[in-house]
């Protein structure tokens, strides 16, 4: 912003600052300026703030996945980004650089709305400044994102996870899916499509046995909360196209939050989305939400082939969901079994070094 007084940074002050996982695209080097004066925060732009009041995050979750603690009078270093959590926080990029909140551990600044009664207070930080680059051009993640890539025309056999909630156990079905497809002998990449920065979930990922996994991050977005749909679209191309060109057998990816928020409603009711997917699983906190949640994915004629999710805690609302939707009803177990390869990916699985196993499926 050549309007904006800009200063040149120390390298020494630089290095002294936590940098989180939002930012893990940047690398540190790009920094050199500090863009202050009259500004107004875009979506994505990396922001130095000093740490006024701990509250909800007492942590910053930095990009190696290390949850480094914060100290009152911390500088360091987020990206600006809207945020919706039902469970947590909904915020929105401010007009201004005042006062705001960090409002996720992966390092998003905001200006909180409104938060669940669960939650404390969110974290108070006021911004010193947006870092810019030697020139004195502000540092958006927008511009050390993967390039756009189409739907690739021959792709890897993809399984996307959806849900009714935040907690519904997305992350979770996505995880054991990841696990026994990789037990079955493929080579998985997965992928959070949507969502708020944060490593967790990549890691669990990861930890299961992807090769590789991105998020949107990797298409350059801090969040994709009040982002387009076009944006979004784009963005879950690219991650199939990015792993496919990895030599991805298979690909898994999960889309945050429930059917009926604004962007996963988007993204799953568009054309681009049926054609990126060969089997969704849904995943449910109880037997009616999965009940409704299939038959909404159904009137859209997606290829739903089974449900989880938190409810396979429970044996007797498992058998009311499989009764009530006449799919298997698949908990943990069954996921991370080499079968699953079988059962969701039976295109992709016929390469699998693993025969054929019994899968405990609770169909009605």
């Amino acid at each position: 912003m050549p309007s904006s007084p800009v200063t040149i940074l120390e390298t020494a002050r630089i290095d002294g600052w936590k940098t989180p996982y939002a930012t893990r695209r940047v690398p540190r080097s790009a920094i050199c300026t500090l863009l202050t004066g009259e500004i107004t925060p875009r979506v994505g732009d990396l922001v130095l703030v000093r740490v006024d009041k701990l509250g909800q995050h007492k942590h910053l979750e930095l990009a190696c996945g290390r949850r480094a603690r914060l100290f009152h009078g911390d500088e360091i270093v987020l990206a600006y980004g809207h945020r919706y959590a039902p469970d947590q926080f909904e915020a929105e990029v401010p007009g201004d650089a005042g006062p705001c909140h960090m409002v996720a551990a992966g390092g998003v600044a905001a200006r909180v709305l409104t938060k669940h009664d669960r939650m404390g207070a969110p974290t108070k930080v006021t911004p010193l400044g947006l870092l810019g680059d030697r020139t004195g051009r502000a540092l958006n993640l927008s511009q050390f994102a993967l390039p756009p890539r189409p739907l690739p025309i021959k792709r890897p056999f993809t399984v996307a996870v959806v849900g009714t909630s935040m907690n519904a156990g997305k992350t979770e079905t996505a995880t054991h899916i990841i696990r026994g497809l990789k037990r079955a002998g493929l080579r998985v990449g997965a992928a959070k499509v949507t969502g708020t920065g944060a490593g967790g979930d990549a890691w669990s990922m990861r930890d299961a046995g992807a090769f590789h996994v991105l998020d949107f991050g990797d298409a350059g977005m801090p969040s994709t909360y009040l982002a387009s749909a076009q944006r979004v679209e784009e963005a879950m191309c690219t991650l199939i196209a990015q792993l496919s060109r990895e030599g991805a057998q298979a690909v898994v990816f999960e889309v945050a939050d429930g059917v009926f928020q604004r962007e996963t409603a988007a993204l799953v009711e568009s054309p681009i989305f049926k054609r990126a997917v060969d089997a969704v699983v849904f995943a449910a906190g109880d037997a009616m939400g999965s009940v409704g949640g299939v038959a909404w994915l159904r009137e859209r004629g997606l290829p739903v082939v089974a449900a989880g999710g938190l409810l396979t805690a429970s044996p007797l609302a498992t058998r009311e969901a499989a009764q009530a939707i006449g799919l298997p009803l698949l908990t943990l177990e069954d996921l991370a079994s080499p079968a699953v390869a079988q059962t969701l990916a039976p295109q992709a699985s016929s390469r699998a070094a693993v025969p054929p196993a019994d899968l405990r499926l609770a169909a009605g």
